[in-house]
């Protein structure tokens, strides 16, 4: 997830991630001095989509689509077991990763107008951010503290809608994976700021 210039989320922005409440414990301290999102109210995640549609953009009959199409995909298993780098980010790598590009390809499918990442990347990689826009030694210095607690293993449910104001991000949907077609409703945390202080 990107900011502006200025350092700072753009009002309206909206994300689509896979929350993983299990990895906190672990990544939350590092997450908290070295990924700029976590201060933002972003918790421990794997992205399925960012940037997604504009809030504006998000009617009633978007949130019924992504609540279809989410719930046509299974929940499943995933295991962190080592880190991965690219060249401004240090991330655990889930395993298996597929489940995570299935979602992502689905969504980017349904709304080509939001390619992942703005279509910067020819790939897009899986990843639960730890530090980002830091040099390599504090690289170094997180993932020795990470090797010997890893790996941690999670079962990702449901993939969560978030919107920024500028400032921090609030989860404003959550779409349970059924691994059927069915409709059910999405579940609404309601306005409350998720910034974690």
């Amino acid at each position: 997830m990107s900011q502006d210039e200025s350092g700072r989320y753009r009002a309206g922005q909206t994300a689509l991630l896979a929350t993983v409440a299990e990895a906190e414990p672990l990544v939350e301290h590092w997450r908290g001095r070295f990924d700029a999102s976590a201060a933002a109210g972003v918790p421990a995640h794997v992205t399925a989509l960012f940037p997604f549609l504009d809030i504006d953009l998000i009617s009633a009959a978007v949130i019924g689509d992504l609540t279809s199409l989410i719930a046509g995909h299974s929940p499943f298993a995933v295991r962190f077991e080592e880190c991965g780098r690219f060249p401004d980010v240090l991330y655990l790598a889930p395993t298996p990763d597929q489940p995570f590009r299935a979602l992502t390809e689905s969504i980017a499918e349904r709304w080509p107008e939001a390619p992942p990442y703005g279509g910067q990347f020819a790939e897009v990689i899986p990843h639960l951010t730890v530090a980002h826009g830091q040099p390599s030694r504090v690289f170094d210095e997180v993932e020795a503290a990470l090797a010997n607690r890893l790996p941690v293993t999670a079962t990702i449910v449901s993939v969560s809608l978030f919107v920024s104001d500028g400032q921090c991000w609030r989860r404003h949907a959550e779409f349970p994976m059924l691994g059927a077609s069915s409709s059910t409703s999405p579940r609404q945390p309601g306005r409350e700021s998720i910034h974690n202080s």
